[in-house]
């Protein structure tokens, strides 16, 4: 199976919100680990958090994660003030979709981003969203055999 986001960009400071704006896009659903935090940190760096409230002025946003650890998910709810989701089992689309229609967003206003093909961009196709593949937030950290691991999944892209 092959998968091309609509956009695929080095980072999270490199999406063109203004196009977004322009393509009537009013909400952004994030992915969390390696999306908008390093993985299993628990904590925005401050240029993130920058971004993010630069964002919030013109969109509204959320975060879809499968993190299943509760005390995981209580450190991250604590340093987060917009809404989340956790243990959402992407692709799958059931929680992503019931928080969609709990918030009155729309597929064709929403934009999926995330780092991962097979999670994150699946999930925003089968929704109908505008789907932003990224790079990790952290890949300069990342273990070799997790950016083998990254460069496997991204030969599902369709280029």
């Amino acid at each position: 199976m092959f998968l091309k986001p609509d956009y695929n960009l080095k980072s999270i400071y490199d999406i063109n919100l203004e196009e977004l704006k322009t393509k009537g896009i009013t909400a952004l659903l994030f992915d969390l680990d390696s999306t908008l935090m390093a993985s299993k940190s628990g904590c925005y760096d401050a240029k993130t958090l920058d971004w993010l409230n630069k964002v919030r002025k013109d969109f509204f946003i959320a975060v879809i994660s499968n993190n299943h650890n509760p005390a995981y998910m209580e450190k991250v709810k604590k340093v987060s003030d917009f809404p989340l989701v956790f243990e959402a089992k992407k692709p799958d689309i059931k929680a992503a979709k019931n928080f969609m229609d709990s918030n009155k967003l729309t597929a064709s206003t929403t934009a999926f981003v995330g780092d991962r093909p097979l999670t994150d961009v699946l999930c925003g196709k089968k929704l109908g969203c505008t789907t932003i593949l990224v790079d990790s937030i952290s890949a300069d950290r990342e273990k070799p055999i997790v950016r083998f691991a990254r460069k496997l999944e991204r030969c599902t892209i369709k280029k």
